[in-house]
């Protein structure tokens, strides 16, 4: 009777350490799972195929745009620089009518004259090449186009109008080269309201 029963007790062992037939079966399922078929690695393939051809087409796209920039604006820091031609065109042309020596003389009309000459030259080459001034006084104050330096009491304009360019502004097609440095207009204050602050600090 022991014998049978130890017999009994050693087969249910070896029963519980072998792996059943149940948990093989869910284990090849498993791997079946896991192993993609073939039309999922075709669809997968697609997938990154579309996916590439989405980058190659905006890397082209990009590519286009900075060419057209490159094209368009490939002068830019040029044009920048050379705006500084025209600035010391106009302070040669200031010093020259301040100087007592030789003011209202022939000479300086003449040279005046002349500088005025290659001023407009230079103003025509930036214009063919799509440089153009920045209208300013007398317009509202444009912070993309318009950098204000200072403010003008004046009734007479509405607030925010330019009434004086300190430096002219520039731009190339469509981009700023440099904004217009400009005074704008402010309404007076009244002395009422100035001496109220007054008081009140």
């Amino acid at each position: 009777m022991e014998k049978e029963q130890n017999s009994k007790i050693e087969e249910n062992i070896n029963d519980k350490s072998k792996p059943s037939e149940k948990s093989e079966n869910d284990k090849k399922l498993k791997e079946k799972e896991i192993e993609p078929t073939p039309e999922d690695k075709i669809k997968e393939l697609e997938e990154k195929l579309t996916r590439t051809l989405a980058e190659m087409e905006n890397q082209r796209r990009r590519f286009e745009k900075e060419k057209d920039d490159a094209f368009e604006y490939g002068g830019f820091s040029f044009a920048r620089e050379s705006l500084n031609l025209i600035d010391n065109f106009d302070r040669a042309k200031q010093s020259l009518e301040n100087d007592e020596k030789i003011k209202d003389s022939d000479v300086l009309k003449k040279t005046l004259e002349h500088l005025d000459i290659i001023k407009k030259d230079l103003i025509s080459i930036f214009k063919k090449n799509n440089i153009e001034e920045i209208m300013a006084v007398d317009k509202k104050l444009d912070p993309n186009l318009h950098q204000a330096m200072m403010e003008v009491e004046d009734n007479n304009k509405e607030p925010g109008t330019i009434v004086q360019e300190i430096q002219k502004g520039f731009k190339m097609k469509d981009r700023l080269l440099r904004p217009s440095l400009v005074a704008v207009s402010k309404k007076t204050e009244k002395n009422e309201e100035k001496s109220e602050e007054k008081a009140k600090k």
